[in-house]
């Protein structure tokens, strides 16, 4: 029991490293130049308490139960060298985890002109499907560059085949499901697949699974924007809550508590059921470790249930409503600036950016560090955040930013050392999880109303933005690496893991 005290104890260290800094920015702006209204600033604060609890139990959770379950699973489904059967359990793996996320219910009701239902089983049969590919491409060694081109090409061929108005949902889609459930699940299956690998580069295929599944929703949902045809949809956005006292804010959150509560105990089903089955028929894993791994689950489900109440119910009211507020200045273009500063400090909130930055710095043996990682992250999203404010105060489509974008971000895939391009689209899909849908996108929805523009096509994007700017950022990260390489003033094991050579992998 001391030790999972300790342990929560470092982990709530870090849950306050990460919220406070944003937390001081709100006050800062909410006593100077963007006034709010108290209940609104309390509904907040509450919130920011709920997200720091919810974030320490859940990261601990990860590391006890997601991490290791994803790891066995991986490793145990790999070693029967039955490619069917791999094929199979994939899809099946990903089609579950992905109905288990709980951004996807969002998402669906995002997309009016589809049925909720469908949406969702064509999302998930999209995540299933490039699982599958992720899998086979591990198993068989294949560059991740080459398919990133190819699959990308198609993504952009059949984006000129919907209407505008479906373009930044379609793109927001990736990022949004592939959220706190699936991505330390996926990533620690990755690691759990390479660790059976004997050849040179297991190390550099262990990333890239969050990368390829997360093109599966766009895809899926751009082939439902094709059949169904959408129009100009209207997106109506709940009211702004206003709280007349203390007992109305209690019943707010009392309210929703319940819901979450029952929405995680149904998304964490699926996949406490699927590793049952394989530890009954495969894994036979002792009871120290299945104590572990139960504990593990209880510190997952309270910390995402307290996370996602804090983020919904704290967070995103006052997101639109201070988004309203500076995009209402004279001086509108300050949101620019704020917003990057914002995107700068809030990805570090993101529960499963820790679970990233953390595995990458353990597979690399602290070559790259969690650091670099995170700081790499921030400004990826700072940068993202700014020119989604931008596209805003100035109506750009989005398409003017998301292509040379990925154009340059498959450009340096080709030129960084292969592990720097497998984390940094990883980290796409990482970053983009449920901050940016709770308070960086309704931040984005106030300022569009405040201007006067259109929220389906000008708001929605912002979590596309989030999602592609990563991908440059941790890969001049790699650049970075590379040339510090070649003049030679980094370690050996940085400088291995640098060029890639096979040798220091194996030394590693």
């Amino acid at each position: 029991m001391e030790k999972y005290t300790g342990k929560l104890k470092n982990k709530l260290v870090e849950a306050l490293q990460a919220v406070l800094p944003i937390v001081g920015i709100v006050l800062v702006l909410s006593f100077t130049i963007a006034p709010i209204t108290p209940s609104i600033l309390l509904c907040f604060l509450i919130g920011a308490v709920l997200l720091i609890i919810g974030m320490m139990f859940f990261t601990l959770g990860a590391e006890m139960a997601m991490t290791p379950m994803g790891e066995r699973l991986g490793a145990n489904m790999t070693q029967s060298k039955n490619i069917f059967m791999i094929i199979i359990l994939s899809f099946v793996l990903g089609f579950i985890i992905t109905i288990s996320e709980p951004d996807l219910q969002v998402l669906a009701e995002q997309v009016p002109s589809i049925p909720n239902v469908t949406l969702i089983l064509a999302v998930a049969a999209g995540v299933g499907f490039f699982l599958v590919i992720a899998f086979l491409r591990m198993l068989l060694g294949i560059p991740l560059p080459p398919l990133l081109v190819f699959f990308y090409l198609i993504v952009f061929a059949l984006v000129f085949l919907v209407p505008e108005s479906f373009r930044g949902v379609a793109f927001d889609s990736g990022g949004v499901t592939t959220g706190p459930m699936t991505v330390p699940f996926i990533m620690a299956l990755g690691i759990g697949i390479s660790s059976i690998r004997n050849d040179h580069h297991a190390a550099n295929d262990s990333f890239g699974l969050v990368a390829l599944c997360s093109i599966g929703p766009i895809l899926s949902v751009l082939i439902l924007g094709m059949i169904y045809n959408p129009g100009e949809s209207d997106y109506n956005l709940a009211a702004i809550p206003e709280i007349s006292d203390s007992v109305e804010l209690w019943k707010m959150f009392g309210i929703e508590l319940p819901a979450y509560m029952k929405e995680i105990a149904v998304s964490l089903l699926p996949i406490i059921i699927f590793f049952a089955l394989f530890q009954i028929f495969s894994l036979k894993l002792s009871g120290k470790i299945l104590a572990k791994i139960v504990i593990g689950l209880i510190y997952t489900y309270i910390g995402l249930v307290l996370f996602l109440t804090g983020a919904n119910v704290g967070f995103l009211p006052f997101g639109r409503y201070l988004g309203q507020v500076l995009a209402s200045l004279d001086y509108r273009w300050i949101i620019v600036p704020i917003g990057a500063l914002m995107g700068y400090f809030i990805v570090k909130a993101e529960p499963a950016v820790y679970v990233l930055n953390h595995q990458v710095e353990e597979i690399t043996d602290g070559a790259i560090s969690a650091k670099a990682m995170g700081t790499s992250l921030s400004i990826g999203v700072a940068l993202s955040i700014a020119l989604a404010m931008l596209r805003i105060l100035c109506g750009i489509p989005i398409l003017y930013f998301l292509i040379p974008g990925y154009v340059i971000a498959i450009g340096l895939s080709f030129f960084v050392p292969k592990i720097f391009t497998a984390i940094a689209f990883d980290s796409g899909g990482v970053a983009s999880g449920p901050m940016t849908a709770t308070f960086l996108l309704p931040l984005a929805q106030g300022a569009c109303i405040a201007v006067g523009g259109d929220l389906v096509t000008d708001a929605f994007g912002v979590v596309a933005m989030v999602a592609m700017t990563p991908l440059i950022t941790i890969q001049i990260l790699g650049m970075i690496y590379k040339i510090k390489e070649s003049t030679r003033q980094i370690s050996p094991v940085e400088r291995g893991f640098a060029e890639m050579d096979e040798d220091a992998i194996i030394e590693l």
